[in-house]
């Protein structure tokens, strides 16, 4: 790891912050390790790793969530370990529902500098309500597709024990 890189992970750590030569980045998303080799990666590649379509990381770029990545002398593009840091928080807050709105919205204010931040916290805060708000009705729909597959558990059972009962009975008048 080099010099200025703070690797996050979910357990609690105590970080020795006197060692940094850059500023602490707030928007570093914790996340699966970039494999970049030393190398800047190729749009084929950052959409392999991350699934991403090419097509979506060129329209990411176009509505400014990701800056204009930098090409290489054949016009291909060629994403830097910052690039890529932008790939997977936006990844990220898509996959838990954020709208693209919110994310060109919060991106904007990361742009503008640390003037915002108490802003960009406030819309963090607002998703994750609203994130809240949603697990917790997806979870009444776990509860009750679960209680549906009992009821259909039990009746089946139900069902195969009369099914054996009635075997049993049409054995014991034939004798066998």
């Amino acid at each position: 790891m080099h010099a200025g890189l703070i690797r996050l992970v979910k357990t609690p750590v105590i970080f020795a912050l006197s060692n940094l030569k850059k500023p602490l980045d707030l928007e570093c998303t914790p996340g699966a390790t970039l494999l970049l080799r030393g190398e800047n990666m190729k749009i084929a590649e950052v959409s392999e790793q991350y699934g991403i379509s090419p097509d979506t990381l060129r329209y990411y770029e176009r509505i400014g969530l990701i800056q204009t990545v930098n090409r290489n002398s054949g016009g291909i593009r060629e994403y830097s370990e910052q690039d890529l840091k932008r790939v997977e928080f936006i990844k990220c807050m898509r996959s838990a529902g954020l709208p693209i709105e919110v994310l060109i919205e919060y991106i904007g204010l990361v742009q503008q500098g640390d003037a915002t931040v108490e802003a960009r916290r406030k819309i963090l805060i607002e998703q994750r309500k609203r994130l809240m708000a949603k697990k917790e009705e997806m979870q009444k729909t776990l509860d009750l597709l679960d209680y549906k597959i009992d009821v259909y558990d039990n009746v089946l059972l139900k069902k195969e024990k009369a099914l054996i009962a009635e075997d049993f009975s049409v054995q014991e008048k034939m004798g066998v």
